[in-house]
């Protein structure tokens, strides 16, 4: 079904419907947070009674926050009642964290928007696009479906996504720079945007970049070469996540490696692994391993020691082999 016919048939429940509950990923980032809001804006503008979630207890980033309505969406466990559910960049329902199994009671009323290449669609309607840039992006065509008007606040979420998701603009189709010019145009200022997600930091936050930096190594996977980070537990518990997320760019064009891995034990014991490449199709990878993404950007997660979820990630490679070697879309 055309992406088109699925904009009909989610504006279909989203007439039928006065409350709705604007979902976003577990360790949500501006693509997420951008969506979200964005989406929570645009509905009530329609007259719906629209609020922003994500299912899990913790906060997130500071740097988030400055995205227009960010403040207001709660971290939760328990997912609200209404009437529809609009879940944003989840690649999967398993990341809608605390709300997985309630939500998947309400696929009759749960509309998906999300650009992830292994999203199966697990709503009664869902907007998958997997060549859009982010998820925003998707979002943006839907408004314009909706005749929803765009203000400034608007703009602003729907930028957030694009400028992060494609690590600002070095990859895409021409069409992103249409995007964003249109979207600059109701007035943002770009160069703080860019400031407030990207570029902000503290000492602190570089000496800790700098202490897990110092221990990358080069590891052989079969024929391809990994370049691994890994961010155990004592190192990063209390710290900033936004930094530690952001380790995976450090890594993505590594002299030399085919692919970067990074390795970020929030949990004792349980690593959340996030896969970048240039190259390869570490979004085939992920789902072998039971996570899911892009063919360039992708994850998933891994249990037991430093050691074993290192080599669990290389037996995986080596298994698959050629199979990896899918090239990058220039639109991608």
């Amino acid at each position: 079904m055309s992406l088109k016919s699925e904009f009909h048939n989610a504006s279909q429940l989203l007439a039928a419907a006065h409350s709705v509950t604007v979902i976003g990923h577990l360790r949500p980032d501006a693509d997420a947070i951008g969506s979200v809001c964005a989406t929570v804006l645009a509905l009530r503008q329609m007259g719906l009674d629209a609020h922003g979630f994500v299912g899990q207890e913790d906060p997130m980033p500071e740097n988030l926050l400055t995205i227009p309505g960010a403040a207001e969406v709660t971290m939760a466990t328990t997912l609200p009642e209404s009437d529809l559910y609009v879940v944003v960049d989840c690649g999967s329902i398993e990341r809608t964290g605390a709300f997985q199994e309630a939500l998947a009671q309400r696929e009759a009323r749960t509309i998906v928007v999300d650009h992830h290449a292994t999203n199966p669609g697990f709503a009664k309607v869902n907007l998958l696009d997997i060549a859009a840039e982010s998820t925003t992006t998707i979002l943006y065509e839907w408004f314009d479906f909706l005749s929803v008007q765009i203000t400034q606040e608007i703009a602003h979420g729907l930028y957030a996504g694009l400028l992060t998701d494609t690590a600002c603009f070095r990859w895409g189709r021409p069409i992103m720079h249409d995007m964003a010019k249109e979207l600059m145009e109701f007035g943002l200022d770009i160069r703080a945007i860019s400031a407030e997600l990207l570029d902000q930091t503290s000492v602190d936050d570089l000496r800790l970049v700098g202490q897990i930096i110092s221990k990358i190594e080069l590891h052989q996977a079969g024929p391809y070469t990994l370049a691994v980070l890994i961010a155990d537990y004592d190192t990063i518990n209390g710290r900033s996540k936004t930094v530690v997320e952001g380790l995976i760019e450090m890594v993505r064009a590594v002299d030399g490696a085919d692919f970067g891995a990074v390795f970020k034990e929030y949990t004792p014991g349980e690593f959340t692994v996030s896969l970048r490449s240039a190259h390869l199709s570490v979004g085939h990878l992920a789902v072998h391993l039971g996570g899911g993404g892009h063919v360039p950007a992708a994850g998933y997660t891994a249990r037991g020691s430093e050691f074993e979820a290192l080599d669990t990630l290389i037996s995986a490679t080596v298994t698959l082999g050629e199979s990896l070697q899918r090239s990058i879309p220039a639109t991608s």
